[in-house]
């Protein structure tokens, strides 16, 4: 939550500068379809206007930018190369984003530019000579943009990353050289402040992708965008939630799988289960400390997001197909279970950036080697399509929706341009959501033997538990 108080908050005048933004805004006709073609697709009877089940074929941009649904409307409100309110251009290579509730019906987005090394871009770097960092947007209730600044500059590839339940922005560098691999945390109330150039090192120096707290425990989950990658969970010593708590350190774990015995086991169970084991790793050698303790070696860990008591996350060239697979992790029960994996391009290919909607549905960014979209998974098992690049072979990343659920922004990660989509969106689902954490639709389960579905029964395992542990290597039976 921003502090309508804060001295970077907004006055008449802040509210009636322009910018410098050009903007577009494109009202979609009726016309063109996408042809679905799997089972696990929408079905567009199912009443599309609901949201439940997706919003209906995709229509053709006639401006040859962005594809959505009938009904929504897109504004393009930042674009790489124009200029910032302080007169220096926008930097290049969107990615992953967050907003937050700001002043005055305001929403702030803060961010990612996944650049390389070069001269830094803001004011007071971490590193002089590395070109990534954030940039914030503060975007008013017409969606125009109010104000677009530097928050954090100096380091390198800030690729995803994760939005605290405090109202921070912790980004990620998808880096490991010297120097550099490091989580930030940035506060878009107090841009470049010295929090924004110190690198949270006990949260571990690797190729970082995303990472999504929980909020009843403060805990940290981070992804790892290598090959192979593991996935982290990070203790922090001061669990205050609040801004700087996290430099105060803590402990890196990473996961594995584990056989324990069952001391109630008897002739009608195998004697033998499994769970989720974090292993304590050094953050400056997690990598090989993980390979070491055989921690679950993923394909390439990507996107990631915390809902409704639920980790979630993807691997975006895993499974048969190397089409990808979600995942979703439960604290509660320390259960790692594989939601879906893709078998089909038309339903997914390279999931990247995720986000969960306000009604409930799981939605992936693509990045494959044609034309990327966002997707949508529902709690009954659909897949649909919502949003499609007809611009470019680039990317869609950082989907976050606004606080009030009214509308999504989006980036074209190449050439850089920021979106805002709105239109017949469902309304705020809370119980719907809570259905998609424990969701398990019989047509996107992972299929399994059926020796290891008995075994699972046995085990008093999930079908979906049993599936992640099987494609890990774990010998159920």
């Amino acid at each position: 939550m921003i502090n309508e108080t804060s001295k970077n908050g907004l006055n008449r005048r802040d509210f009636l500068k322009a910018g410098g933004m050009g903007t577009l805004a494109l009202t979609l006709g009726s016309t063109g379809v996408l042809a679905l073609g799997s089972k696990a697709f929408a079905d567009n009877t199912n009443n599309p206007a609901s949201g439940f089940g997706g919003y209906g074929p995709l229509v053709p941009d006639p401006n040859g930018i962005l594809d959505l649904p009938q009904g929504f409307h897109y504004k393009i409100i930042s674009k790489e190369g124009e200029l910032m309110s302080n007169g220096a251009k926008i930097p290049g290579a969107f990615d992953g984003m967050a907003a937050f509730e700001g002043p005055n019906n305001t929403t702030i987005l803060v961010r990612n530019h996944e650049l390389g090394t070069g001269p830094a871009f803001g004011s007071n770097p971490y590193d002089a000579n590395a070109q990534g960092g954030t940039t914030a947007l503060i975007v008013g209730a017409n969606r125009e943009v109010i104000k677009e600044y530097v928050t954090s500059s100096g380091t390198i590839r800030n690729c995803a990353g994760g939005a605290t339940p405090w109202g921070t922005w912790l980004t990620c560098e998808e880096n490991r050289s010297t120097g550099h691999g490091y989580v930030f945390e940035v506060d878009p109330q107090q841009p470049e402040n010295d929090m924004s150039r110190t690198p949270i090192k006990e949260m571990g120096r690797f190729a970082h992708e995303a990472c999504a707290i929980d909020p009843s425990t403060g805990y940290v989950y981070l992804t790892e965008d290598a090959s192979p990658s593991y996935l982290y969970r990070f203790i922090p010593n001061n669990t205050s939630q609040k801004p700087g708590a996290l430099q105060e350190g803590g402990t890196l774990y990473a996961a594995a799988i584990e056989a324990v015995t069952d001391p109630a086991a008897s002739t009608f169970k195998t004697g033998q289960t499994f769970k989720i084991v974090w292993k304590k790793v050094d953050p400056h050698m997690c990598r090989e400390e993980a390979a070491a303790q055989n921690c679950i070696k993923f394909s390439r860990l990507e996107g990631a997001f915390f809902q409704e008591g639920v980790f979630w996350f993807d691997d975006t060239s895993a499974g048969d197909k190397k089409l990808g697979r979600v995942y979703r992790y439960i604290p509660h029960t320390n259960t790692l279970e594989l939601f879906y994996e893709g078998n089909d391009a038309r339903e997914m290919e390279y999931p990247d950036n995720i986000c969960m909607t306000p009604w409930g549905d799981l939605w992936y960014a693509e990045d494959g080697s044609g034309q990327d979209r966002l997707m949508g998974i529902t709690p009954e098992g659909k897949v649909y399509p919502f949003a499609a690049n007809r611009l470019s072979d680039s990317e869609l990343a950082g989907p976050t929706f606004s606080p009030d659920g009214n509308t999504l922004f989006v980036n074209i990660q190449s050439p850089g341009k920021t979106f805002a989509i709105w239109g017949p969106f469902q309304r705020r689902n809370s119980a719907r959501a809570r259905e998609m954490s424990y969701a398990a639709p019989a047509n996107l389960a992972p299929q399994v033997s059926d020796k290891v579905a008995k075994a699972a029964e046995e085990q008093g395992m999930s079908i979906l538990e049993a599936a992640a542990f099987e494609r890990h290597g774990v010998e159920l039976i």
